[in-house]
């Protein structure tokens, strides 16, 4: 890693060439029930950008710049009536798509409300969120097919949850498959396992070997134990431009999930949760019927405040230690002292800091996928940035349709990709189920 490759992938803001990588893409941003018809308008951080979202009296969402393109006020003080955001500085009104409709501080004779814009943003609603598309392209491209966004909002279970450090390491937690053993497990027994567990494996090998490949959207890895005698054990996982992530908490014929990483700034990231309902991950209960020590999925939240990182924030915090409990870590059981899987991903990758030092780094051979994908989005941003080659999955949304993750047992000796096609060949399709 040099220090060039390092600031490419940590620096979102415009301009930089993670950032115009990002732009090529629609960014999930909020969730449709945050605005409200003729409701407070919103502050919104996305890619190091202050917009404002508001939703206008017809219900259409706007997601503007959050100056007035007047005097600079902040639009987020606006009044949100009729169809419109007003600056309450001089009262000039901008409709959802940035269109000044009403200067009522300039003389009738004098308007030029039809020469003034504020700068906007497209933004749609599919399925319970807001999209925004922040490149420069006049028409955006389609919406991402991505499986688990495209199910209608009552087949979904969509959580939001801020990170206070950079996007690519909060990311990289959901692609480094060896910390489940340790930081989440490090305490469990295979004992206390039921055996039709397939969890069982993970805790019996925390040093899994790794196939690790790039995809026509990502990079894919394929971990694999001794699953007894005749079998190997498989946690497949994927992650797929330009930040959105599979991770193998469940069986993988079943569990349809995706994850993204939406970069507010270079030091915040806001995690966009979408799991079908009908086969949520779980990695059961302990042979007592117990759940497992820690491994709690409660989100608790302190309560949104206006500003500009004030929503979906955790009550466990770097300002409280993420509330580690010592003498549970002391006793066992609860390998970290820290209740919850996300709470335990979130508190190691903020005590990393905002941003993390890659050139201190000393990267193993657990850390392929690591490796791998940031090697993968330095060489998407960079044909971008040099030839204006269009990233994959921009145009073609189809490609992020046909990736799953998870885990499963398979014969000893089956080639990996014929493991990985077998199962999605058996995977169920529930949009196909609702087309039929």
């Amino acid at each position: 890693m040099r220090k060039k490759d390092s600031d490419d992938l940590i620096h979102v803001g415009p301009g930089t060439v993670m950032g115009d990588l990002m732009r090529q893409y629609w960014l999930p941003a909020a969730m449709s029930s945050e605005l409200a018809a003729d409701g407070a308008p919103m502050r919104l951080m996305l890619l190091g950008e202050q917009l404002i979202a508001f939703r206008d009296s017809s219900g259409r969402v706007g997601v503007l710049d959050h100056k007035c393109p007047h005097r600079c006020a902040s639009l987020f003080l606006g009044r949100n009536e009729e169809n419109g955001l007003r600056c309450v500085y001089h009262g000039w009104k901008f409709d959802a798509e940035g269109n000044c409709v009403d200067m009522p501080s300039v003389p009738p004779a004098r308007d030029f409300k039809h020469l003034v814009r504020a700068k906007a943003y497209k933004a749609v609603e599919r399925n319970g969120l807001v999209w925004v598309y922040m490149g420069e392209r006049k028409a955006a491209p389609p919406l991402p097919r991505i499986e688990a966004t495209l199910l209608p909002e009552s087949e979904v279970t969509i959580n939001f949850v801020q990170r206070e450090c950079n996007w690519l390491q909060a990311l990289e937690g959901d692609i480094d498959t060896c910390h489940f053993g340790f930081l989440h497990a490090g305490s469990i027994s295979p004992d206390i396992v039921p055996e039709d567990s397939l969890f069982k494996y993970t805790v019996a090998d925390r040093a899994p070997d790794y196939h690790v490949t790039d995809t026509e959207v990502g990079t894919m890895y394929a971990a694999y134990r001794d699953g007894g005698p005749g079998e190997t054990y498989w946690r497949f996982a994927n992650f797929m431009l330009p930040f959105w992530t599979q991770t193998p908490q469940g069986k993988f014929t079943e569990h349809l999930h995706n994850r993204a990483w939406v970069p507010m700034d270079d030091t915040h990231t806001m995690f966009v949760s979408l799991t079908w309902r009908r086969h949520p991950p779980s990695l059961g209960p302990d042979k007592r019927g117990r759940q497992m020590p820690g491994f709690s999925r409660v989100f608790e939240f302190q309560p949104n405040t206006t500003d500009w990182y004030g929503r979906w924030r955790l009550t466990r915090n770097s300002s409280n230690d993420w509330l580690i409990d010592r003498e549970a870590q002391a006793r066992g059981g609860n390998y970290t002292g820290i209740d919850g899987i996300h709470a335990q991903d979130q508190a190691v990758t903020e005590s990393m800091g905002p941003v993390t030092d890659h050139l201190f780094e000393h990267l193993g051979p657990s850390d392929m996928m690591i490796m791998r994908t940031r090697r993968r989005l330095l060489q998407v941003a960079r044909a971008l940035a040099k030839n204006g080659t269009v990233p994959p999955g921009v145009d073609d949304p189809d490609r992020m349709y046909a990736v799953r993750s998870g885990d499963f047992v398979s014969e000893a000796g089956l080639d990996w990709r014929r493991a990985y096609d077998r199962q999605m060949q058996a995977s169920v399709r529930p949009l196909q189920q609702a087309a039929e």
